[in-house]
This record gives structure tokens, sequence and C-alpha cells, in this order.
């Protein structure tokens, strides 16, 4: 059984052999050598090779009659073939003699092919790198002529279409490496233009300013309507400047450019306004240029950071602004100026500056001006200084308000600024009323010609027909002190309008103003200064008796100043609201003092004279005949008959001084003797004197007589007078004597 399955394994293993692969068999040879029967696989592996050998010599005796043919016809063929090569070589010696010069033609057809297609290549290739060169080169000339804003333009497209499009080259890579420190040196040249322009407008503010001051000063003088726009270029075309990347130009900024244009050469008959003196295109330029860069916010902060910056700059006045007109000219003209750039880049540009931003400015601007105003010209004492200021103040108002300011605190300022000015010129006329008593002669105004009189009465609304009838020379009953005080009044009255004009006040609250104020000069400055002149040391009766005359006569005028201030004003003085004139009460009781120190002055004169009193309280009993009066008792009378009757112009006396209201003499005569019979009874009741003989009680008595005697004669003489004349306000009581002194019992009557 074993050698069967032995046979059988190795019949399998030699079909195998025989089925695969040489390169497979190697398996099958290892499980024969594997075994033990390798020797029975050999002899049964030679007698199959043995039977194979058979077959291939069965095979080739039955095929070898036609391989023996197949030489035969083989050899015939190869002799065919020998001639057919030598036929094909002749043809091919014959062709290649033939294409020799189709060859060459094709060769430089195929030169000419590639060429062409070189040509082709490098044709598109500069088609796109052409454009590349030049944008840069239009790049780099933008960038020599300054203009940047066209120039980071070109740089975006550039980066993003052409060089995209041009492949990589090694230009185009330098060309790329190059951009950001392109687009670096534009923003950082941009922003130092800016800096550039902010310093000269800080610095020119004040020109500007100026210049759109005077234009409304212009507009306002020639009562033009509401403000056009300003200057040659309207605030559309400066906008369309502006959206043009900052108005760029033909010709390169210079680096000296300050945004400060020269427009005197230029020959137009339209004033330039206040922008055309500033180019605004370092703005506009740096605005477009952050704005492609996306850095339109930080521009924005920055801008307005510095200008806030130069604000607190402006509104920072000298120390000594107030000594001048000009510091606060200069100080209102920066501040315009300031404030039109702001307002012009407000219109111009879209959001770098707000209105919410301008208003936020312009509030702080005004509450620093009002602070630096109100202390500044509360140093100022003249009159003068403060009126150009509140009419510089006024045209800074209107130039700012035809800008859309609201100036409306500026205004109300001004009427604070009412009452220092009020104060101010009360002082100065304080000191006019002061020369003009101080300078008057208190004599009667001499005229001797027509022209003087007419002279005179211009300056003062005298009303006398007696006196327009009397011939020339005459005299005018007042002094000198009389037409100055009221054309000093007047021209206070007109230092006050003055003021009021341009306040957008009504004829009525001007009206009130006027009147109030010159009250107070009235009834505080020229009722002070009348009353210095009437307590002066040394004053006489003479003046004393002028000053009477010339209050009486300011008094009679205080109606044509009423209606003086109501021709000014437009308003009726009979209005309802209108306030009335002191004028009237302020003279009485200036005449009212000076009566009271006539009396006063009369008694101190008397009381010179009885100190010349020297009686003997001892004296013997005189003899027979009459006593004569007292020597300083006649002297005494004597002094009064002359007194009053220079003063009240008795008949026999010289017209030298200024005469005496009847019935003021007639107290005055009055009060004098009655001082005089207190000055004797208190001689009498003195305690000192502690016996009196008979013969000095004679002696008193012939004094009483003698000025009882004397004295009714004077009064009657000035009671008649008085009766003459026409009735003047009464004069006040005289002042009560004092009372004699008490601890005495002693009684005399005297006739």
């Amino acid at each position: 059984m074993a050698s069967v399955e032995t046979a059988a394994e190795h019949e399998r293993i030699l079909r195998e052999i025989e089925s695969t692969d040489t390169n497979c068999i190697g398996p099958t040879l290892r499980s024969v050598y594997d075994g033990q029967e390798h020797g029975l696989f050999m002899e049964k592996l030679d007698v199959r090779i043995r039977n194979h050998d058979r077959e291939i010599e069965k095979m080739c005796n039955h095929h070898f009659q036609g391989f023996v043919d197949s030489i035969t016809e083989l050899l015939k063929v190869r002799g065919e073939a020998q001639k057919l090569k030598s036929q094909v070589t002749e043809t091919n010696g014959r062709l290649q003699d033939d294409g020799k010069e189709l060859m060459g033609s094709m060769e430089e057809l195929q030169k000419c092919r590639v060429q062409q297609r070189n040509i082709a290549s490098t044709i598109d290739k500069l088609s796109h790198c052409l454009p590349v060169l030049e944008m840069y080169s239009r790049l780099q000339e933008q960038m020599r002529a300054k203009r940047y804003y066209p120039a980071l333009r070109t740089l975006e497209l550039l980066e993003h279409t052409c060089l995209p499009r041009a492949g990589q080259y090694r230009f185009c890579s330098i060309m790329a490496e190059n951009i950001p420190m392109l687009r670096t040196q534009i923003r950082d040249t941009a922003m130092t233009q800016l800096r550039d322009f902010l310093e000269s407008i800080r610095k020119h503010s004040d020109k500007i300013g100026e210049t759109a001051i005077r234009q409304a000063q212009m507009q306002r003088s020639l009562d033009t309507q509401p403000r056009a726009p300003i200057g040659r270029r309207s605030r559309k075309e400066a906008a369309a400047a502006a959206a043009d990347g900052g108005g760029q130009r033909g010709s390169p900024v210079s680096e000296q450019d300050s945004g400060i244009l020269d427009v005197e050469d230029e020959e137009d008959d339209e004033v330039p306004g206040a922008q055309d003196l500033v180019d605004f295109s370092p703005v506009y330029r740096c605005l477009h240029i952050y704005t492609v860069l996306g850095l339109r916010d930080v521009f924005e902060n920055y801008y307005r950071k510095q200008r806030r910056k130069q604000a607190r700059l402006v509104l920072q006045p000298h120390s000594n602004m107030h000594e001048t007109l000009e510091g606060y000219r200069r100080y209102f003209n920066q501040i315009v100026g300031f404030f039109v750039v702001e307002d012009h880049v407000l219109h111009t540009t879209q959001g770098l500056v707000n209105r919410a931003y301008v208003e936020e400015l312009w509030e702080l601007a005004l509450s620093k001006l009002i602070a630096a105003l109100r202390t500044h010209s509360s140093y100022c004492d003249n009159p003068d200084l403060v009126l150009d200021l509140k009419n510089l103040i006024v045209l800074f108002a209107d130039t700012l308000q035809g800008y859309g300011f609201p100036v409306s605190q500026l205004f109300d300022m001004l009427l604070e600024m009412r009452e220092q000015y009020g104060e101010i010129l009360l002082k100065r006329w304080n000191v006019t009323f002061r020369q003009v008593l101080d300078q008057d002669n208190f004599s009667p105004i001499p005229v001797s010609t027509e022209e003087e009189y007419k002279h005179y009465t211009a300056q003062f609304p005298l009303q006398d027909p007696e006196l327009d009838k009397l011939p020339f020379p005459k005299k005018l009953p007042f002094s000198e002190f009389v037409p100055k005080v009221y054309c000093q009044l007047k021209e206070f009255i007109y230092a006050c309008l003055k003021y009021s004009e341009d306040l957008h006040l009504s004829s009525t609250e001007v009206d009130d103003m006027i009147r109030k104020s010159t009250n107070l000069l009235l009834t505080r400055t020229l009722s002070h200064c009348l009353q210095y002149a009437i307590k002066k040391k040394n004053v006489g009766l003479a003046e004393l008796v002028q000053v009477i005359i010339n209050t009486t006569h300011l008094e009679q005028s205080c109606h044509f100043l009423e209606e003086f201030i109501s021709n000014i004003t437009n308003v009726p003085p009979d209005s309802a609201n209108a306030t009335k004139l002191y004028g009237t009460s302020t003279f009485k009781d200036a005449r009212h003092a000076a009566e009271a120190e006539i009396y006063t002055n009369l008694n101190a004169k008397i009381d010179q004279f009885l100190q010349l009193a020297n009686y003997d309280w001892m004296a013997a009993a005189p003899g027979g005949g009459a006593l004569e009066a007292s020597d300083y008792l006649v002297d005494l009378i004597a002094f009064l008959k002359s007194t009053f009757s220079v003063f009240t112009n008795l008949p026999g006396t010289p017209v030298e001084h200024a005469t005496l209201p009847g019935k003021v003499a007639q107290t005055a005569c009055m009060s004098a003797c009655k001082h005089i019979s207190t000055s004797l009874t208190e001689l009498l009741l003195d305690p000192e004197v502690r016996q009196i003989s008979i013969g000095a009680l004679h002696q008193l008595n012939a004094d009483v007589q003698e000025c009882e005697g004397e004295c009714p004669r004077l009064v009657l003489h000035l009671a008649a007078r008085s009766a003459l004349t026409s009735p003047l306000p009464p004069p006040p009581a005289p002042p009560e004597p004092p009372k004699p002194a008490g601890g005495t019992e002693k009684r005399f009557s005297f006739l």
C-alpha cells in the first residue's frame, strides 16, 4: 500500500511540475527532498523525460519535410530581399538628396515656430509685467511729487491687481516686499504734513480770524442778507476738493507748505473769505490716506485731541491783555480763526468732526472766554477802552453767529459789563465835574456880541425873554459851570447810548438803561461834586450865591434833558414804564445845602464881629445925652447892608455879582438878625458875668436899639424886592439858634 501511495504522489508531483511555471516549482521539489523516496522519484522522473524525448522525436520526424521546404523558400526570399534592399537604399539616397532642401526649410520653419512661440510667451508675460512696471514707475513719480493719496491708490492697485497677474518674478517679489514700507512712508509723511498744518493754523489763527471779522464787519456795514458762502469757493466746492483726495493739484506741495495761502496778489473784485487763506489739503489728504489704510478712527482721535490742546492754548489770554485794545483784538482773532477752521472742516469732511464735538469745544470756549473777559475787564478804568472792547465783542459775536455758533451768553455778559462801564463813566465824570467846578470863577457870564450869546444858548437851553431884550453887553445869570455841566450831561447820555448800540435791545430797554445811569450821575456823582464845592474851605458868599443861581437854572433844564433822552431813544417821556430823572431833587438838595451854607457863613461872619464885643459890665452910668452903639455893632450892620445890597441888587449898587433870590436873601437876613439877637442874649446871660452895672445895661440897650432900627429896615427892603421878582421855591427854614446856657434867673426886656 505504501508503494502505491508513493507512486501516486510522485505522479502528482510530476504533473504539477509539468503544469507549473518553473519559477514556482521550488516548494514542489522541496516536498520530494523532504521525503525518503527521492531516489524513486528520480527514476520516475527519468522515465518521464525519456517518454517526452520520444514524443519530440516523433514530432520532428513528422514535420521534417516541411522544415526543409521552408528553408528552401527562405533562401529564395533572401535573394529577393537583397534586391529590394538595394532598391530601397537607392531610393533612400535619391530621397535624401531631394529632401535636404526641404529639411533645411523645415528646420528654419521649426526655428521660426520656436521663436514665434517664445515671442508670444514673452508678449504675454510682458503684457502682465509692463503694467506692474508702469504702475511702479507712476508710484515713484507720485512719491517724488508728494502726491501721497494718489500714490496710495496706485499702491493698492499694484498690490491687489497687477502683481498677482505678473507671476513670480524677482522684481515682483522685491516690489511686494517694498509695499508695506511705502505704505508706512506715505502714512508717516501725511501725518507730518498734518502736524505742520496744525502748527501753521495755530500760528496764523489770528490772521484767519482777522479776515473773518473784517468780512463780517463789511457785511454788517452793507446791511446785507444773512451770510452767504464765504470766499471764492463754496463749501460744496471745498467738499468736492476734499473728496478728491485732499485737493491734489498738479504742482507739488513744498516742504515749507504751511497750509496758509497768499491771496494778496490775486486780482479779484470779490473779497477773499477766511477759508481762502487756508489750504486744507493736508487734512483731506491725511484723512483719505488713513481711511484707505483702515485707520480712520486713529486719525479722527488724533486730530480732535490735537485741536482740543490748541483750543486750550488759544483760550489762554495774555496776562497784560487788559492794557490795550490790541491785546483783546488779537485774543478774539485767534478764537475766531480757530472756530472758522473747525466750521469749515465740519462742513467739508464727512465725520472727521461732528456737530457735537464742535459744540463741546464752543461751550468750553464760551466758559473760558467769559471768565477771562470778566477778569481782565475788571482791571480797566478807561471808558473808551471798555466801549471799544464792547464793540469788539459785538463784532466777535456777530462773526461767530454767522457761522452758526450760539452767542447769547456773550450778550448777557455785555449787559453785565454795562454796570462796570457805568461805574467807570461815573468816575470819569466825577473828575470832569470837579475840574469844571475848580475852573469856574462863580461869576455871571459876560456877553458882548450876538455870536457869544448864541454860542452859550446853543450849549444851554436858556429861556429868558427879559434877558433877550437887554442890549449888549449884558450878563447871563449863571456862570460857566452851567453850560459846561449841561453839555457834560449830554455827553454822558451819548456815552451810555453808544454802549447800548448793537446789543439787540429794544428802545424801551435802551431808554431805561440811559435814564437809570443818568440818575446815578445826578444823584451820586454830580450831587457829591456840588456838595464838595459847597462844603470846601474858603468858599465865599459870592460863590455860594452863584451855586444857588446855577442849580436853579440846571433844575429848570431837567425837562430838556428828558426830551433829549426821548429824542435819541424814540421813547415818549410820558410812557408808562419810563424812568423819571431825579435831577430836580438833586439840584434842589444842592441849592438847599448852599442856602444853609450861606446862613452858616453869615452867622460865622457875625460871630467874628461879635468876638470884637468888649462890654464893660461894671461901667458907670452915663451922663446926659443919648448913647451911641458899639463900634463892632455898627461895623456889623454896615457889613450886612453891603452884603445884601450887593447880592440882591438893591437900588444904588452896581451889578457885579450873582443876584441872590429874594426870599433866600430875606430868610438869610432874618436868620442873621435872629442870630445877632441870640448872641447878644448869650453875652448877657453868660455865666461868667457875675455883676452888671446900670451903665453896661444902657450900652447894651443902645446896641439893641441900633439893631432894632436897622434890621427891620433891611428886611423890609428885601421883602419888597422879593415881591417884585418872580416867585422861586421857598427856602428852607433857617437853622435854630442855640439855646442860651441855663443856670441863671436873669431876665431883661428891651424895646
